[in-house]
């Protein structure tokens, strides 16, 4: 019962069949036997977060955040040891929405330290684990709330995406997960890396529950300046409808070299899937789109640079004990507290924002971002979708690629680009290798198209039944 669907616990509380308090039992059963195997909580909560006075459609069902969303009174890590200690006292505003729609909740997830990473493994504290092959990496940053939710330890999860971290690990580990058009869901509470490319987004088992708990936690928040001023919707309201004459565009440089063939030939099938219920293929060309990845990291840096300024052991976090003077305290804190991976982000960052190399390095990033930001426009007055893989591999093993920064970074290739265009593009499940490991597919459109989204995600989701498929712990 651990898998069903939060849509299907939703019918049956109505209908009576079940007691709100058997969930929360399921799912602390279900804990208890695979969290040891997984280990995708940094903070599990004996007795589950809740307003009493809570309510909405799905209220009682529980859910998980990743550890860099606040929760007031409860401690939010980032995964970090400089914030080992740090407990919020305010809450982020997806907190304060998800609280007031009655849902419990059940922890916080592991995560990449600072959301910096494509595998769990820059954790302070440990790695988590993928439940497909407990040898194999979740995918990051997002990796515990997505290895939660495949592992059948709670029925969705709340993650954050800055380069495809939501994404990602929903492709690794075989769930639906969606990253939002930026600004509509508000950022206030989510702990920054970078400030324009960071989204809050939902990790389910099925595109319908994706739908619901967008619906949830989306809407203009006044806390937040980049929230987006518009009128509340159903992003469900098209599910169930037809697809066809619907145009998807495949972009050939998102297919080309460095995709494993078994990820081409499961997103070829997918595409066969699209095709004969009626939608339009065809192959297009984003010829800049090999500039992505390097302005990416070029802009995200910078801005951690700029965000992660403030943990220097003053306020709040670590403060060193071994610090004579006030230098030493904010390098001794700094030094102690930050993992490799974040100092080599602040350092880098640092460098492309310095006096003589800005012109260079962040201004020429921001300048290839329009420019990607015009080849999307101009690819969504022809298409209403452009698909890819999400990821150009599967999950790889534990320590893989540890120690090849370079190698892990190109792991993001095809999910950086929407956070820098700023539009919304969900990764559902299309398959598995020979290894048994999920594939995902990414469905990308217009801003503000996520209900089509869904619309044509639960359209392939109907015809195949792979998001049925669990692994086996």
């Amino acid at each position: 019962m651990f898998y069903t669907p939060a849509s299907t616990w939703s019918q049956m509380l109505k209908m009576g069949e079940i007691q709100p308090s058997d969930i929360i039992h399921i799912y602390q059963k279900r804990s208890e036997v695979v969290e040891k195997q997984i280990k995708g909580f940094l903070n599990y909560f004996e007795t589950p977060v809740r307003l009493n006075s809570g309510q909405s459609d799905f209220q009682d069902i529980p859910i998980v955040f990743k550890d860099n969303i606040c929760l007031a009174g409860y401690p939010t890590t980032c995964g970090s040891r400089i914030l080992a200690e740090f407990v919020p006292p305010y809450q982020a505003t997806v907190s304060q929405k998800v609280l007031n729609a009655g849902l419990p909740i059940l922890g916080k997830a592991n995560m990449d330290e600072f959301a910096m990473g494509s595998s769990n493994e820059n954790s302070a504290f440990h790695p988590s684990l993928n439940p497909w092959d407990l040898e194999r990496v979740p995918g990051g940053s997002s990796g515990g709330s997505a290895a939660l939710v495949a592992a059948g330890s709670t029925p969705w999860a709340l993650g954050s995406d800055t380069g495809g971290s939501i994404r990602q690990p929903a492709a690794f580990c075989g769930v639906v997960g969606m990253k939002p058009t930026y600004g509509r869901v508000s950022r206030f509470g989510l702990v920054a890396y970078a400030s324009s490319l960071d989204q809050i987004g939902p990790l389910t088992l099925t595109v319908r529950d994706n739908a619901q708990l967008l619906n949830v936690i989306a809407g203009h928040d006044s806390a937040d300046s980049t929230s987006l001023k518009l009128p509340a919707e159903d992003f469900g309201r098209d599910l169930g409808k037809d697809i066809r004459g619907l145009k998807i565009g495949v972009p050939r440089e998102m297919l080309a070299e460095g995709v494993d063939p078994e990820v081409r030939t499961a997103i070829e099938k997918a595409l066969g899937v699209f095709e004969s219920q009626g939608a339009i293929i065809a192959e297009t060309s984003l010829p800049r789109l090999k500039y992505a990845l390097a302005a990416y990291y070029l802009i995200a840096t910078s801005e951690a640079s700029s965000n992660l300024a403030r943990f220097d052991g003053v306020r709040y976090g670590h403060r060193s004990a071994r610090a004579s003077n006030l230098v030493e305290m904010y390098t001794q804190s700094r030094s102690e507290g930050f993992g490799d991976e974040v100092k080599r982000r602040i350092m880098l960052g640092t460098y492309s924002l310095s006096s003589g190399y800005y012109d260079a390095y962040y201004k020429k990033a921001q300048q290839v971002r329009t420019l990607l930001i015009q080849d999307f426009q101009a690819q969504f007055e022809t298409f209403d979708f452009l698909i890819s893989p999400t990821s150009p591999i599967t999950a790889f093993r534990l320590g893989e690629k540890q120690q090849d920064p370079l190698s892990m970074y190109l792991t993001d290739i095809l999910t950086v680009p929407v956070n820098l265009v700023g539009i919304p593009a969900l990764s559902l499940p299309c398959g598995f290798d020979s290894q048994n490991l999920p594939i995902g597919l990414q469905i990308m459109a217009k801003p503000l198209a996520e209900a089509a989204i869904y619309q044509l995600a639960q359209a392939y989701e109907s015809a195949t039944d792979w998001h049925m498929r669990h692994p086996e712990l």
